[in-house]
């Protein structure tokens, strides 16, 4: 295999995941992915930045198999899709040495079964000379490991980014297909992978900024060659603001909770609220996370299951707890035979959140005009949070 040129003396030598579709046994994946290694050449030294994931290995070895000396393999993240080839190069390249972050040295350590010995630790800003090109080493803790870091390669002004700004597509780094999907996977990986790091992604991002960038290369999906555009995304993604939206996610047992959020999304539509609607029986949960990453309220229904929440609306709390996204607000709608502790299982799931909640709306058995006024009422309620915090 032909290693694939982005600039003189860096090459793109990745695999691309055509049929994956989960991820962590947990992330759906419905394009695939791929997995970014990168082979720079200087005058006196060659390094290899990242790897593959280990059912991938045999791939980027026929990437390398015409490149005769390998002096350094830089491992920016940890992780098995990162870093899972690092022992089959290591191998090839016996006397290579290993760099990487010192957080991620016993992760690689414990992980991939290699002696601590053999991996060096570089610090935030330590420069490594391969001659006539030059790696920065950037530590970007929590984005979205503790020991993951960046690398910016100075004569070309190129970023290589790890995680951020990646995206879950099957094509090489090299393929840019049209940016309304690259801006949708990003936004999905976003939504999924990072949004709980927020915080640490804005500061990463204002570091970036004393950087002169002209190409970002991330470990997932492709290449920007248009930086400023996927930066924008993810400047708006990561902002305070909220859009005018809801979303409304349930599950039900006999239709009547599905009934009530069929009701409260024509309520809302009619008032110029966008709504997002999720039945949690059948719904994407990488959509229903990228829902999450601007939404200013967050409606959660189910029916009362032996006296609490319904499973798979508990499961869609979690993660919506566990993601933090910056929702403001949230209600809890659903219906009952005879009692239960749904609407407190809900609340109390959510609790890692800092939301305003508006008073549940919960009913019993099918759904009777005052619950539709109820729901109506609801409606107008989350639109007037809406237009205060425009205002």
């Amino acid at each position: 295999m032909t290693l694939r040129k982005i600039t003189d003396g860096v090459f793109w030598a990745g695999a691309i995941d055509w049929s994956r579709r989960l991820f962590d046994s947990l992330i759906p994946l419905p394009d695939g992915t791929s997995y970014n290694a990168y082979l720079v050449n200087g005058e006196e030294k060659t390094a290899l930045i990242d790897t593959v994931d280990p059912s991938k290995t045999h791939i980027l070895m026929e990437y390398l198999e015409d490149v005769p000396t390998l002096d350094f393999i830089v491992s920016q993240h940890a992780e098995q899709d990162h870093s899972g080839a690092i022992p089959a190069v290591l191998e090839k390249y016996p006397s290579a040495e290993l760099l990487a972050s010192q957080r991620a040295i016993p992760l690689l350590s414990s992980h991939l079964g290699i002696s601590e010995d053999r991996i060096h630790a570089v610090g935030d800003k330590e420069r490594l000379s391969l001659g006539s090109k030059t790696l920065e080493f950037i530590n970007t803790p929590w984005v979205h490991w503790p020991e993951t870091m960046s690398t910016y390669l100075i004569e070309d002004k190129i970023l290589f980014t790890c995680d951020l700004f990646g995206s879950h597509l099957a094509v090489s780094g090299l393929d840019e297909p049209d940016f309304s999907k690259v801006s949708e996977a990003a936004k999905r990986y976003y939504a999924e992978v990072m949004m709980p790091f927020r915080g640490q992604i804005r500061k990463h991002i204002e570091r970036f900024a004393g950087y002169e960038v002209k190409i970002i290369a991330p470990s997932h999906g492709p290449i920007h060659f248009d930086t400023e555009r996927i930066m924008r995304s993810h400047l708006e993604w990561i902002s305070d603001g909220n859009a005018d939206s809801v979303v409304i996610a349930y599950a039900s047992m006999h239709g009547s909770t599905e009934t009530m959020a069929l009701r409260l999304t024509e309520a809302l539509s009619t008032r110029g609220v966008k709504v997002e609607l999720f039945n949690l029986a059948v719904a994407d949960t990488g959509k229903f996370a990228m829902s999450l990453v601007d939404a200013a309220t967050l409606v959660i229904g189910s029916p009362i299951v032996l006296t609490g929440a319904h499973p798979l609306v508990m499961g869609a709390a979690f993660m919506a707890n566990a993601l933090k996204p910056k929702v403001k607000n949230a209600c809890v709608i659903g219906s009952y035979g005879w009692g239960g502790k749904m609407a407190e299982q809900i609340t109390g799931a959510l609790s890692g959140l800092s939301l305003d909640w508006l008073p549940p709306v919960l009913i019993k058995g099918k759904p009777t005009e005052a619950d539709y006024k109820a729901l109506d009422e609801l409606a107008v309620a989350i639109e007037a949070r809406h237009r205060r915090a425009r205002s």
